[in-house]
């Protein structure tokens, strides 16, 4: 037995392969643990408990989440926790929203060198950033970010990327003074880009030379590598900025906690075929369908399953985790603008759904009148 919310989903899909992917020597120990995980999540094999009506006699069997962070069941409270902790700690302005992309040459590279590699990505992206908005020709101020890393494109591809949420503005060097942004766009990409591809690259080679990143075995060696990547022109997307902090926040929620398919995404799997949704970027977003083999969907999803311990959101510049309450404190005072408080500190995960949906989720569903409680105990279920 098992809770179920979509007509298919992830887990039924890596059942039929359970078997063969969990001895299969070709996935690591963190990939086949998530691939347990989300398997089992919510089902009889993580163990559960009896919840029993005060009012009526009615009774339902609740499971427990497997809380694996690449489940697609087990992120909603864990991102609106998040979110709303953030929002207290983001100034009152507009903000852009910035993409560091890598060229493909270098997708194996990074593969065989997950941590390492994303590390350099993380770095390079924040270091590119606040180099140039600390450069008086385009900010000359310190700049702030959330950055959040994605694997992914929408059809499952391998594809690592920062997404970065950035401040419309920053610091003066003596934090006296709010440096206000360009209004329509935060720094000159083309220059932004150039930069990042500067220090990725030679982060990269210093590395080599360590021998801290191995080079992919159909590579002769890294200058043959950086050859290719200083011939791609390497791109730094900026959208246009949020005025609204509420969309901001919003916003970010869909990218914080989002794992490389939502089971709303799949629509149909039948002989050995998965079928799921995804937007077509070249085509203006147009929703479409693809279908692969349940084996190469199971593939692409588990190449996404980040190394064990690995933080996939980092903070840079006046956002920076040592110095940001302090920080903060300064922006608003300097921006004189009431900001966001954080609604959801302390609350457990039913005290959050209740929140958020204005819905009670221990209300009996059938007499409408009592509320479900652990058989073993009338108290509030645990979280």
């Amino acid at each position: 037995m098992n809770n179920q919310r979509t007509s298919v989903d992830l887990a039924q899909i890596f059942a039929d392969r359970a078997e063969h992917f969990l001895k299969s020597k070709r996935y690591s120990l963190v990939q086949k643990d998530a691939f347990n995980a989300i398997l089992q999540c919510r089902t009889a094999k993580l163990g559960g408990h009896i919840q029993a009506c005060d009012s009526c006699t009615h009774k339902r069997q609740a499971y427990n989440s497997c809380r694996n962070r690449h489940c697609p069941k087990c992120q909603f409270v864990k991102k609106a926790k998040w979110v709303d902790k953030l929002s207290g700690n983001l100034p009152p302005t507009k903000y852009f929203h910035l993409v560091f992309t890598i060229p493909e040459c270098l997708h194996t590279l990074f593969y065989i060198n997950q941590k390492q590699a994303y590390n350099l990505l993380f770095q390079a992206a924040g270091k590119a950033l606040t180099q140039c908005a600390k450069n008086t020709n385009y900010l000359g101020a310190n700049p702030g970010a959330v950055a959040i890393l994605h694997t992914w494109g929408q059809t499952l591809v391998y594809h690592p990327h920062i997404h970065m949420i950035v401040p419309a503005g920053g610091l003066s060097e003596d934090q006296s003074e709010w440096i206000p942004s360009h209004k329509k766009f935060f720094l000159p990409v083309k220059i932004l880009s150039v930069v990042f591809r500067g220090i990725l690259c030679r982060s990269i080679e210093q590395a080599v030379k360590k021998n801290t990143i191995k080079l992919p075995r159909e590579g002769k060696s890294f200058e043959e590598l950086k050859d290719k990547c200083y011939k791609k022109q390497w791109v730094v997307y900026s959208e246009k900025p949020f005025t609204n902090p509420e969309n901001l926040i919003n916003y970010l929620g869909n990218y914080t906690h989002r794992v490389a398919l939502s089971n709303q995404r799949i629509i149909n799997h039948t002989d050995g075929k998965v079928t799921f949704s995804y937007k077509d970027y070249k085509s203006a977003g147009l929703r479409k369908k693809m279908t692969l083999d349940q084996d190469e969907f199971i593939r692409r999803f588990l190449q996404h399953v980040l190394p064990s311990g690995f933080s996939k959101i980092r903070y840079f510049g006046f956002l920076a985790l040592r110095h940001l309450q302090a920080n903060i404190e300064q922006c608003i005072e300097l921006l004189d603008k009431v900001t966001l408080l954080p609604e959801l500190v302390g609350l457990n995960a039913y005290e959050v759904y209740r929140q958020l949906f204005e819905k009670d989720p221990q209300k009996c569903t059938k007499c409408k009148q009592g509320k479900l409680y652990p058989i073993s105990a009338k108290q509030p279920v645990p979280t």
